[in-house]
């Protein structure tokens, strides 16, 4: 099972500010270093939360751009990109370049968008979203895959539409959507080689989501089996921050060796990727799970 680290990019409460590029670049090299198979970054243009201050973050794709020419060997996701933001054939367009720049390692995450007041201030359309995103993955999963498409819908056109050159990975990036709704999950099951839900502590509560996703895959007839199973883990030191109200599921807690028997879990369920949400997201706390990461590596081994 591989493991990832989401790297975060929006503004830090107890910084007073989101930590720059360089010191991202130097996170990410770190876990490079130490092991972690992938890492990944949120896409949005601005959190407002009810009643408190404007929340920054910098733009997704500008970073992961950057972070593929600092590193050599880990992969690169999107968790996940919201699919209003760009338009579709672009966006393959920028992914099958970022392919390149990698040197084919991209994992293309896309979602249909759920945070309206950045919808709001950005001036896209919040109506619609997934009659919008199933016109998208119909233009988008195509160019990946084959380099063409030849599509006519109510939200979005790309007619006789060609992506020339390809990146270096026939077939294009792994296209990973990430999904909780019935009909986000069809659609999911339709066009994706992998499939995201969040956020888990402990693996009991991936369950239920999954059972629904193996039933949407049987009523497209689809085998289960050929799509593979990603989860984000809410990763919590209680020590070292508090918890607060609102971040999701119940997060995993616990030392470095709960935190690889956690993981083992994950691994003997079937997961194929696990990435973690760490709180706080500092170096004290990526240094536990760098060596939870590396009880878990010695015990899968054994």
């Amino acid at each position: 099972m591989k493991v990832g680290l989401v790297l975060i990019i929006a503004e830090r409460e107890e910084l007073g500010r989101a930590y720059s590029y360089q010191e991202t670049r130097n996170i990410a090299q770190r876990a490079e270093e130490n092991g972690f198979d992938s890492l990944w970054l949120y896409d949005h243009l601005l959190y407002r939360p009810a009643k408190k201050p404007t929340i920054g973050i910098w733009e997704c794709w500008t970073f992961l751009a950057a972070l593929a020419e600092a590193t050599q060997r880990v992969e690169l996701g999107t968790l996940v990109l919201c699919n209003a933001l760009r338009n579709p054939a672009l966006l393959a367009k920028m992914a099958l370049t970022l392919e390149e720049v990698s040197q084919g390692r991209l994992i293309f995450g896309i979602g249909a968008g759920w945070n309206k007041p950045e919808y709001d201030a950005f001036g896209y359309p919040y109506d619609h979203r997934v009659d919008r995103f199933e016109e998208a993955i119909q233009i988008i999963r195509p160019l990946l895959k084959e380099g063409r498409v030849d599509f006519q819908g109510k939200y979005y056109q790309a007619r006789n539409c060609e992506i020339k050159p390809m990146g270096p990975r026939p077939g294009g990036p792994p296209l990973m959507i990430g999904s909780f709704g019935p009909r986000m999950l069809k659609l999911t099951a339709q066009y994706a080689d992998l499939w995201n839900s969040c956020y888990y502590g402990q693996v009991k509560g991936l369950v239920r989501p999954r059972a629904a996703m193996k039933k949407a895959c049987k009523e497209i007839g689809r085998d289960p089996a050929t799509l593979g199973v990603t989860a984000l883990l809410g990763l919590h030191f209680t020590d070292l921050a508090p918890v607060k109200a609102g971040f999701g599921r119940k997060p995993l807690t616990g030392n470095p060796q709960e935190i690889a028997e956690a993981m083992l879990a994950y691994q003997q369920a079937g997961v194929q990727h696990i990435m973690f949400h760490l709180v706080p997201y500092n170096l004290t706390a990526i240094g536990r799970l760098e060596e939870a990461l590396r009880i878990y590596r010695q015990v899968a081994t054994d």
